[in-house]
């Protein structure tokens, strides 16, 4: 190598040094940057909480700080770093790796080190200086500067203005948490949608702890019934059940000479056994062991039932529990709110001051949304226990059983918080794929204007029709398809929709205004009568509940098109809907064609009605396919599972058997009002009793009653009709499609009453036996007959608790139904207020007397006095003349 070629190396050398130096500058600034966007990412990821829904992650929530600004700048410094391409990465190779080793081999022939080195050092020197050469040579020509200045400079310039936690979403900023996932979009939420939120779920485990004494105390009590009616069964169970429980050959007759007969017995014996003659210690054990094994099988299988006709003092004393828990709590009907502020329990520790905005980033199928309503739920859960603090307490010195019978299915569902009535959870979801599952467990349901307490299968069947927006509801008679759709309604007020709509027939009118009104806080309009125009003008003004019915539609329909906010329309007793070329379908079917909403409600299995139910599908779900004719009914229920839920009593009412009772108000006919009227102005009080039945097939009363064992046949039912009145019974009789036995009398001799309830009850289904309710309801057991209905109030209460006895009673393996059939404008009105008011009075001044709870003949009228007031009433009304207060007290 020559003086020339040594001052070309020299030169070559000092640019690939400056350059080599300025590329170790870029890569460990690329380093730094990605490292710290690095610690960020997994500071905030550490920070970050999973919350559950239906038991299943469902979001995952960074609480975002002032303080983290920063780390947006630097994940920005990260997302702005110069992408290198393979020509980049060859060129900081040249220049960091390739470069250097060349210098470093080109070095001894620079100096006079060079008249030292070997023959090998000088090639290897001479191969390094012309690597030099290519390289500079290479670089410069592909502006090797340029590159290493741009590779050196971010792409972008920092605008703090671009820089707030809205960025993190921009998935050019590569943020692991966002950009690794699947399904919705990530959202940011601001401080006021959670704001409050600690303070809030703060408020609802403050409420929940105050009522965690009464709670425990009622569960105490729940569990001293399970025990107590295990001691019953096992004080009627013989000693050789315990050969059944063990497989020890126990030699149990020495128990008979010493009086021990039953495996309570022996349990109460211990082992004071082994003293028997016969009996020796290792013996006594083993019996021991069977009788305990028995106890414990037997309780684990004891559901506690609240049996109305054995008012034992363990029961009464679980209701009064349960009556002190209701009074003090604040979360009565706030299950479902309850629950999401379980769900919501991991922010309370990781939202604080300092937090401003929550990255959520959807785990599943779950949008941001849903976590935002989810807030809401709770947040107005706790400001509506602040608002109902001390004012929500019952009359803890009433009756409790008085309160049971007025509202069981509050008392149940207390049970089924405390675990005394399990619900079969599979059960509750009928047919649905678990697409459909996995969405309704998904569904929040605000029970903000809803006062009823929902059973969990109730709760599904709402936040089914809530997710599906269109659905049929087709539980069987009894299991409250009212309250599922209530509950619709009152979640959708909440979220600000202020118009809904019931379509029904005309008997059920009354029913629907009083069910919406006893259920929830939502305004109900009666549009159907004679007031029906200001009733119409009011609901489209302000909004609520507009109760109606298919023959009202007629006169109603061409106002209603100019509604542009109906935003759910329920359709009671659908199969009225069932032909599509009626005119009252295709008016309904407009309805729900334009309502944002639908719910169609009927009690008819599918199973009996494909054709039916093909129709009432399409007019909810058009989009369905549904196949041929002769598909089954298990093809077709899965067909239209999007768009139908169906669940019967004994799968969801772990409890039975259960009364089911329900008032029917119905309106009079024409031909009714005609007779009632002629029985009044003749003062004849039987005949009024009488008239809404004995117009026959124009009578509401007999068309409603046909429709129950129509109804009762379809779901595999036998019906006992009860009368005080034999003319009444023996137009039942004939009117009824059959098969019809009796009606059975007090002039039917015992044995012949026995034998015709014998036919009864081998009968098929759909059966119904006809008695008079003195008759019928002494000395007969009925449990083949699970729908009992009463065709007028008796004038004592105790005659009908006595009639629903012979059904619902030991052995009963159905839940059995009771339908009180009332005439909303007439004696049936009168009777049931002046016994209402009595009662009200009884309570109050007798009912705490020992004499009273064992005479429940005292709440009964002298029947004079009530003949009085309600005759004298009805004159007055139907004369036009304001009524003259009647002395409640007699």
């Amino acid at each position: 190598m020559n003086k020339t070629e040594r001052e070309e190396i020299r030169r070559l050398a000092a640019d690939f040094s400056q350059w080599s130096h300025r590329a170790e500058d870029v890569q460990n600034w690329h380093r730094a940057v990605h490292e710290a966007a690095g610690r960020d990412e997994q500071a905030l990821q550490s920070r970050s909480v999973m919350l559950g829904r239906a038991g299943q992650v469902a979001w995952r929530v960074l609480p975002l700080r002032r303080s983290d600004a920063g780390v947006v700048r630097r994940l920005w410094e990260r997302a702005t770093l110069p992408e290198r391409t393979a020509a980049d990465r060859m060129l900081m190779r040249i220049l960091t790796s390739d470069a250097p080793n060349a210098l470093t081999q080109v070095a001894p022939m620079l100096g006079v080190r060079r008249f030292f080195a070997g023959a090998a050092k000088k090639q290897s020197a001479e191969a390094a200086g012309e690597l030099l050469r290519r390289h500079h040579a290479a670089f410069l020509r592909g502006n090797g500067p340029g590159r290493l200045e741009r590779l050196g400079a971010f792409t972008a310039p920092v605008d703090p203005r671009r820089l707030g936690f809205q960025r993190l979403l921009d998935p050019d900023l590569r943020f692991s948490l966002v950009s690794e996932r699947t399904g919705p979009a990530p959202e940011i939420l601001d401080r006021p949608v959670f704001g409050g939120l600690p303070e809030a779920l703060d408020a609802i485990a403050k409420a929940v702890a105050g009522e965690a004494s009464y709670k425990a105390a009622a569960h105490k009590a729940g569990e001293k019934v399970r025990r107590v009616e295990v001691q019953r069964i096992l004080r009627q169970m013989p000693v050789d059940a315990l050969k059944a429980a063990t497989r020890d050959r126990l030699r149990l007759g020495p128990l008979a000479g010493a009086g021990v007969r039953t495996v309570q017995d022996v349990l109460d014996s211990g082992l004071s056994l082994q003293a028997l003659p016969g009996v020796g210690e290792t013996s006594a054990r083993r019996m021991l062991g069977a009788a305990q094994t028995l106890w414990q099988t037997t309780y684990d299988e004891m559901p506690v039932r609240i049996d109305i006709n054995h008012r034992h003092s363990e029961t009464t004393q679980l209701l009064r529990r349960l009556a002190e828990w209701d009074s003090c709590r604040q979360t009565r009907g706030a299950a479902a709110d309850l629950e999401r502020a379980s769900e919501l329990a991991p922010l309370r520790a990781a939202i604080n001051r300092e937090t401003i905005q929550l990255l959520v980033i959807p785990s599943r199928q779950l949008a941001a949304a849903g976590l935002a309503e989810s807030i809401q739920v709770v947040k107005r859960r706790a400001e509506l226990l602040g608002m109902s603090s001390g004012s929500s307490r019952r009359n803890g010195g009433a009756d409790p059983w008085d309160d049971f019978l007025a509202r069981p299915a509050d008392y149940f569902a207390m049970l089924a918080e405390l675990g005394f009535v399990i619900e079969d959870e599979k059960a509750s979801q009928g047919d649905l794929p678990e697409e459909i599952i996995q969405a309704v467990r998904d569904q929040a349901l605000d029970g903000e204007h809803l006062t009823a307490s929902l059973r969990g299968y109730q709760s599904f069947g709402a936040r089914f029709a809530l997710v599906q927006r269109k659905v049929i509801i087709g539980d069987e008679m009894g299991l409250g398809k009212t309250v599922e759709a209530i509950a619709v309604l009152a979640h959708l007020r909440s979220r600000g929709k202020t118009h809904f709509l019931v379509v029904c027939p005309a008997a059920v009118v009354t029913n629907w205004v009083r069910e919406v009104s006893s259920k929830s806080k939502l305004r109900v309009c009666r549009v159907h009568g004679p007031e029906r125009e200001r009733a119409a003008r009011t609901w489209v003004r302000d909004g609520g509940v507009a109760v109606t019915t298919y023959e009202t539609l007629a006169w109603w329909e061409r106002a209603l098109r100019d509604l542009r906010d109906l935003a759910c329309v329920v359709v009671d007793e659908a199969h009225y809907i069932k032909n599509p070329q009626a005119q009252r379908t295709i008016r309904t079917k407009r309805l729900v064609e334009r309502s944002e909403r639908a719910i169609l409600l009927t009690g008819t299995p599918l199973e009996n009605r494909v054709d039916e139910f093909r129709n009432l599908a399409s007019y909810v779900r058009p989009d369905l396919t549904v196949e041929a004719s002769d598909l089954s009914p298990r093809t077709f229920r899965r067909q239209i599972a999007p768009a139908y839920l169906r669940r019967n009593q004994e799968d969801v009412l772990t409890e039975l058997p259960e009364l089911i009772e329900v008032e029917e108000w119905l309106p009079l006919s024409g031909a009714d009002s005609s007779r009632y009227r002629g029985a009044v102005e003749r003062g004849n009080f039987m005949e009024m009793r009488q008239a809404a039945m004995l117009e026959g097939a124009q009578s509401t009363k007999m068309q409603r009653l046909i429709e129950i064992v129509r109804e009762a046949e379809e779901n595999e039912r036998r019906v006992i009709v009860f009368s005080h009145f034999r003319e009444v019974l023996g137009l039942v009789a004939r009117s009824l499609p059959g098969p019809v036995f009796g009606p059975l009398s007090g002039s039917v001799p015992a044995a012949q009453r026995q034998q015709m309830v014998d036919q009864f009850s081998s009968a098929r289904h759909g059966a119904v036996l006809v008695s008079q309710i003195v008759a019928g309801g002494v000395g007969l057991n009925i449990q083949s007959a699970s729908v009992v209905v009463i065709c007028e109030p008796q004038l004592k209460p105790t005659t009908e608790a006595q009639a629903i006895a012979r059904a619902h009673r030991m052995g009963q393996v159905q839940s059995v139904q009771v339908h009180r059939l009332l005439s909303e404008d007439g004696v049936d009105q009168r009777i049931t207020e002046i016994l209402a008011r009595k009662k009200q009075i009884f309570d109050e001044f007798a009912r705490v007397s020992d004499m009273a709870d064992s005479s429940p003949e005292a709440v009964d009228l002298s029947e004079a006095e009530l003949v009085r007031q309600v005759v004298a009433a009805e004159r007055q009304r139907l004369s036009g003349r304001a009524p003259v207060q009647t002395d409640a007290a007699g």
